[in-house]
């Protein structure tokens, strides 16, 4: 919480900031007055003022776009600097989001974020735990044959980031588990020696890396989630198609951290209790 500051503190402060950011920008009082429409006294006033008084809302606010600086910053209401643009800027980026299994700007933040808890929500089967068989069946129609290469290429940095000595939670809806299972909708068309062999992947992975690989399956009638990702306490992205949306700001990171937290509490089936439900799905398949 801020501390409240008063009148006389407020005013001191407004000056102190006030000739720092000058300073930076290398602006003289003149050069300033010339910017914001005033007479160089009166910038002059405004840095040797010793009284209470404080600028109206107009100055303040002409002193702030001329120097680059958020006029909360200079009124003291503040900590950061930064106007709301840059803020917004350095907080929030949009990426693109190329048809690829792990490209170069998820593989980046991986590496980033790697020895923190990973927690994903996938837009479909989480691609690092897919078989060759799945991924060349899925990739093909968008890579054509680039498929193969793409694959080989990516098999490293999925090594790696199994490998990064980061916990690994995903959640995804109970119903594209079974349409997986049970080569309907999106997956019509997928043999079932494909989507045996994958199930028989996902039982091994789930006994090599548990707890540190952790798959949760909510039911979508009782709660929903976007294609998400968090990435420890750095960065949330949000897979909207053809591009990612990057979140940096602590809190929105926590918003979705608790979003996600909230998928695991109201799993239908828990990490747990995975092993039990995909022999199940298996055994329907045959």
């Amino acid at each position: 919480m801020r501390d409240i500051i008063d009148k006389r503190q407020r005013a001191t402060q407004f000056r102190q900031r006030l000739a720092t950011a000058m300073e930076r920008r290398s602006l003289s009082q003149s050069a300033l007055a010339r910017q914001i429409g005033v007479d160089r006294s009166t910038v002059s006033q405004l840095l040797s003022d010793t009284g209470a008084r404080l600028p109206n809302a107009q100055v303040v606010g002409e002193c702030a776009a001329a120097l680059g600086v958020s006029a909360d910053w200079l009124l003291s209401l503040s900590d950061r600097p930064e106007s709301a643009a840059d803020l917004l800027a350095t907080s929030l980026s949009l990426t693109e989001a190329p048809r690829a299994l792990v490209d170069e700007q998820i593989f980046s933040w991986h590496r980033e974020a790697a020895g923190y808890k990973i927690r994903h929500v996938p837009a479909g089967l989480p691609d690092m735990l897919k078989t060759h068989s799945l991924l060349d069946w899925e990739y093909t129609p968008h890579l054509g044959r680039t498929t193969e290469q793409a694959i080989n290429a990516s098999q490293d940095r999925l090594n790696w980031m199994r490998g990064a000595h980061s916990d690994y939670e995903i959640a995804l809806p109970l119903h594209e588990m079974e349409s997986f299972a049970l080569g309907t909708g999106y997956y019509t068309g997928l043999s079932e020696a494909i989507r045996i062999e994958q199930i028989d992947r996902f039982l091994d992975l789930h006994r090599q890396f548990y707890p540190g690989l952790r798959l949760y399956l909510f039911d979508a009638r009782r709660v929903y989630s976007a294609p998400i990702t968090i990435f420890g306490p750095l960065l949330a992205v949000l897979y909207i198609g053809r591009n990612y949306v990057a979140f940096r700001d602590s809190e929105r990171v926590q918003a979705f951290t608790k979003h996600f937290d909230h998928l695991v509490r109201e799993a239908s089936i828990s990490a747990r209790d995975l092993t039990t439900h995909l022999q199940d799905l298996r055994a329907r398949i045959q």
